[in-house]
């Protein structure tokens, strides 16, 4: 059996996350937004993000709030229900997280064509 190598130990390819996918391999071409939705942490009620990349695999956002890698939380994207996700990374620009199932790609074209990315005025 061939075995991946994890941040922790070995595990078997058909054992190993989902999200060690997402975060190793960016297994997902990542796409500019600015998607307003809100971000939900188990046990927390929603606040307001902004995504600011996206892809099948996941999303980074804008969130002041801290998280630990590991947290579940669910992003709530316009016209969707809430997608489940799990914090990967965090710095001091917001979070980067994994869904839990990836996004269908139909769904992720609307969402790139809809919600460019801003236009950053030089200071």
């Amino acid at each position: 059996m061939t075995y991946t190598q994890t941040r922790d130990a070995k595990t078997p390819p058909t054992i190993a996350p989902y999200t060690f996918a997402a975060e190793e391999d960016r297994c997902a071409p990542r796409h500019k937004v600015a998607i307003p939705a809100k971000l939900r942490f188990s046990g927390s009620t929603s606040f307001a993000v902004e995504v600011a990349n996206i892809s099948m695999a996941g999303f980074a956002c804008d969130a002041l709030l801290q998280a630990h890698p590991g947290t579940r939380c669910w992003l709530t994207l316009p016209g969707l229900a809430p997608l489940e996700a799990e914090v990967i990374h965090i710095n001091n620009m917001g979070l980067g997280c994994a869904f839990q199932t990836m996004l269908n790609p139909a769904v992720l074209d609307r969402f790139i064509a809809s919600y460019p990315p801003r236009n950053i005025m030089p200071a």
